[in-house]
């Protein structure tokens, strides 16, 4: 898979916004990315060091429209920290 298949798009929440004092940044990952995929691809496109990589599948929820009702799709969320002496990612500067 090439990089940009592999980080889909940044999450960002409150939660996700506090961790970026700790280096901590969070993004929408393709299903079948692994640990070692996501590393690769975060230090491809954002050329940075990264120290640990946390996933977590994030499964879909109910949703209602009048009688109908089904499920959002279901994600997959990367939390990547980067080391102590690594710059910091531009892209989430600019939202803080």
């Amino acid at each position: 898979m090439v990089a940009q298949e592999i980080i889909i798009s940044p999450v960002i929440t409150e939660k996700s916004m506090a961790g970026i004092q700790d280096k901590k940044y969070t993004f929408k990952v393709a299903k079948s990315a692994t640990k070692i995929d996501i590393k690769r691809a975060v230090e491809e496109l954002f050329d940075v060091k990264v120290v640990k990589v946390n996933t977590l599948s994030v499964r879909g929820q109910l949703r209602r429209m009048g009688r109908y009702q089904g499920y959002t799709a279901s994600w997959k969320k990367a939390v990547v920290t980067l080391s102590e002496k690594s710059k910091p990612i531009e892209f989430f500067e600019g939202l803080r």
